[in-house]
């Protein structure tokens, strides 16, 4: 009886193993959710504005372009404005996405303002705004 039990158990368990959702995983034409695309409160500047006016650790956003890649996670970003250098974690950058210098970029993120040597901007959001 008590193996026709722990049979009975192992074989309901398993039924319900297997009847449990694992998720889509075929293909599909929708791109995958990038997060929050709406308004924000987050100042939009000019990079001349931040490397003039910035304030360390302030939150700003920036629209241009990357001009190029200088190595690991840093980037030449310009607008009409100017030039500074952005620093953009791999998982930023969208999905299935191609960007180069000719692809104008929003850019969200947090200004690191040096007393001495080179003040960059540390992406947290990427949006790609046209090509």
């Amino acid at each position: 009886m008590k193996r026709i039990l722990t049979i009975t158990t192992l074989l309901t368990a398993s039924a319900f193993a297997i009847a449990q959702p694992t998720g889509y995983t075929g293909p599909t034409t929708k791109a995958a959710p990038t997060g929050y695309s709406g308004p924000s409160s987050v100042p939009l500047m000019t990079a001349k504005d931040l490397l003039d006016k910035g304030k360390d650790d302030q939150y700003a956003r920036l629209q241009g372009k990357l001009l190029s890649h200088k190595g690991g996670e840093d980037y030449e970003f310009a607008d009409q404005s100017g030039k500074i250098r952005v620093e953009i974690d791999a998982k930023h950058f969208p999905q299935g996405v191609s960007i180069d210098q000719n692809t104008l970029v929003e850019l969200t993120g947090e200004f690191d303002k040096e007393t001495f040597g080179e003040s960059s901007f540390d992406v947290k959001q990427l949006k790609v705004v046209g090509k």
